[in-house]
């Protein structure tokens, strides 16, 4: 098949999409897809170009409603953050008629949100670490009633922006004078910020594919390698994480996380992929952290190393996913709206 790769985006998390779609291309090259890439600049402009080779030069492409996209067969976003992670180019996918990897506009939009995530599945009864929610207007119009909310958590605390990944603009936070900083940060990123209590025990992660009935991965546990946490330099540098799989749990734990990462996946709406993220604590329980609809691909990444741990190799994980994005778009297509 033609599958138009689109990497880059208007986000903070450009340089990671595009690294995160070198892998995708090679991959799907070896899988016997032809491949065509396209990168979205800081400024949003679709340009073709391979980020392999310093990305695009080329005019930046007209796109119509119902017109396609560069007689791809299936497009692959591979963009992290707003602007390409949150519904918005999956919107611009469902406009242009395109079949495309991953979740749809709704779930990408809910997910990407932690915040609506949270309460979403907060009303479904799953097992969270707790967490409150601070916008920009509460910032500037109640202050110390935010601070008050968030300070019961307890300390330490972390503090992140609603609707970013790969750990841009998340603090952490050890001491009470410490959290007015770490909000602002947070609110720099996002109107939306999410303060939750530090949770002790080990970090989880499962991933998923598939639509309707979702294949789940064996858990692995991501361990830090001088980092005191999880932070960007830890996800993105080369032996700045260890993954530990299987996840060194007990097996009742084990079946637990990925019962509750397909249960997750299912009632936020997700399609294609995943990567849920937990915490199993030091007194054995299991907290949901959040939900990844467009996980990261670069070499350090979690997600395809979990399948390949899985038995699942890489090429043929990107070709699952390619063959998941025709069958969501053909059955869609069958409903008369």
């Amino acid at each position: 098949m033609r599958v138009a790769v689109l990497a880059g985006g208007r986000s903070s998390e450009h340089p990671v999409s595009l690294e995160s779609a070198k892998s995708v291309l090679t991959g799907l090259e070896e899988a016997g897809h032809e491949t065509i890439p396209v990168v979205i600049d800081r400024e949003g402009r679709w340009r073709p170009g391979d980020p392999r080779t310093n990305g695009a030069k080329a005019k930046p492409l007209s796109l119509a409603p119902g017109g396609g996209l560069l007689d791809a067969d299936v497009a692959f976003p591979v963009l992290h953050g707003p602007f390409g992670e949150d519904g918005t180019v999956q919107g611009l996918l469902e406009c242009l008629d395109v079949p495309y990897v991953g979740a749809g506009v709704l779930a990408s939009a809910v997910c990407m949100d932690k915040a609506a995530f949270k309460r979403l599945m907060a009303q479904a009864g799953m097992p969270q670490v707790r967490y409150e929610v601070i916008s920009a207007s509460d910032w500037r119009h109640a202050r110390e009633p935010a601070l008050e909310r968030a300070l019961a958590l307890g300390l330490p605390c972390f503090v992140k922006p609603a609707r970013l990944g790969s750990s841009v603009g998340i603090s952490k936070v050890s001491e009470e004078t410490e959290l007015p900083g770490a909000i602002a940060l947070a609110l720099e990123h996002d109107p939306v910020c999410l303060v939750e209590a530090a949770a002790v025990g080990k970090e989880v992660e499962c991933s998923l594919i598939g639509n309707d009935e979702p294949t789940v991965s064996e858990p692995g546990q991501v361990l830090t390698t001088g980092a005191e946490w999880y932070d960007y330099e830890a996800k993105y540098t080369e032996g700045g994480m260890e993954l530990v799989v299987p996840a060194p749990i007990s097996a009742a734990q084990r079946e637990r996380v990925r019962r509750i990462a397909a249960d997750a996946f299912t009632r936020s709406g997700c399609a294609g992929l995943a990567r849920v993220d937990f915490f199993v604590t030091s007194e054995g329980r299991v907290l949901l952290n959040e939900l990844n609809t467009i996980p990261g691909f670069t070499s350090t990444s979690v997600f395809a190393r979990l399948f390949e741990a899985s038995g699942v190799p890489y090429a043929e994980l990107l070709d699952r996913l390619v063959g998941f994005a025709v069958e969501r778009h053909e059955r869609d297509r069958a409903f008369r709206y």
